[in-house]
């Protein structure tokens, strides 16, 4: 009976641990192909010299097809909508690079974000699949951050307040180091178990930690 007891739980914990890599594999492949996407409809954007929606427009863009990749994010519809929603963003990522690129040292400063947020997304991902600390208890904390970032964003735009902005997004930096981290940790320790989910999450993450950059680096460029 305890050898049965014993190769059960065995056999148990393998599913478990094939269920994680399959997360995890599936969630770095979706996001790579969400990223390539993005990339090029912000190329498209960019080249097209398209305007930006605005801050409105993309709130309800992006909250909008957020909620219906949650809402089908067990079924094909949901990596439809998460197709959608990152090629929407890459799309208001467009007007925001030109803004930078049209600036003496704008291609440096473009160049420099990007190589920082591979850096830090690479490194933080490895240190939590390789450490396989658990960072569940950050949820929470980055849950009330992030909000709290997110509502001073909006009055650092409405109210055009300069330093505001900036604190907002240095406050950003590190709410969306944070992020990596404890999705990662969610992946590896059976927390996330939907990769569509995954994905959304750590495109978010670059997607803020990336234009935070963008306006520091631009900031401490004089520009």
């Amino acid at each position: 009976m305890a050898t049965n007891t014993t190769n059960t739980t065995t056999i148990r914990a393998q599913e478990r641990v094939l269920a994680t890599n399959k997360v995890l594999r599936n969630t770095y492949l979706l996001l790579a192909m969400t990223l390539l996407f993005s990339a090029v409809t912000a190329g498209v954007s960019a080249a097209l010299n398209l305007p930006h929606p605005g801050v409105v427009l993309t709130l309800v863009g992006y909250f909008g097809l957020l909620f219906l990749t949650t809402k089908f994010r067990n079924s094909a519809a949901g990596l439809l909508f998460v197709f959608m929603l990152t090629g929407f963003m890459g799309y208001t990522l467009g007007p925001i690079i030109n803004v930078y690129l049209g600036l003496p040292n704008g291609t440096d400063i473009v160049m420099m974000a990007m190589g920082g947020t591979a850096a830090i997304f690479l490194g933080l991902s490895l240190y939590a699949l390789t450490s396989r600390k658990n960072f569940s208890y950050m949820g929470s904390f980055l849950m009330v951050g992030i909000l709290v970032a997110f509502l001073a964003g909006v009055a650092a735009i409405f109210f055009s307040m300069p330093a505001l902005s900036l604190a907002v997004s240095a406050m950003f930096v590190l709410l969306m180091s944070g992020l990596i981290l404890y999705q990662t940790s969610e992946i590896i320790h059976g927390g996330e178990t939907n990769y569509i989910m995954a994905t959304v999450t750590l495109y978010v993450a670059l997607f803020n930690l990336f234009t935070s950059l963008l306006h520091l680096l631009g900031f401490a460029s004089d520009d």
